[in-house]
């Protein structure tokens, strides 16, 4: 199982990767909470960045952290950076 940090500039190619991943977990951020992530479980977004963008009512079977929850994240599982 991996994370998948996920930012716009490769938003693509992460979710290509992750997508292959049947236990991939993905973390939005920065610009990234504006993609759409219909059919992926396990996506978290970060607060601040939700919170910036003004997306909150918009996302969907997204879980928004903060970023104490984003180190726990990251120290629980192996990274994959795309941002």
């Amino acid at each position: 199982m991996a994370l998948y940090l996920i930012d716009l500039p490769f938003a693509q190619v992460g979710l290509d990767v992750a997508k292959r991943d049947g236990e991939a977990k993905i973390v939005l951020i920065q610009d990234s909470v504006y993609l759409d992530t219909a059919g992926f479980e396990n996506v978290y977004a970060v607060k601040e960045d939700v919170e910036k963008r003004g997306v909150a009512a918009r996302l969907r079977n997204v879980r928004v952290i903060d970023y104490d929850d984003l180190v726990d994240l990251i120290v629980e599982n192996k990274v994959v950076n795309f941002a």
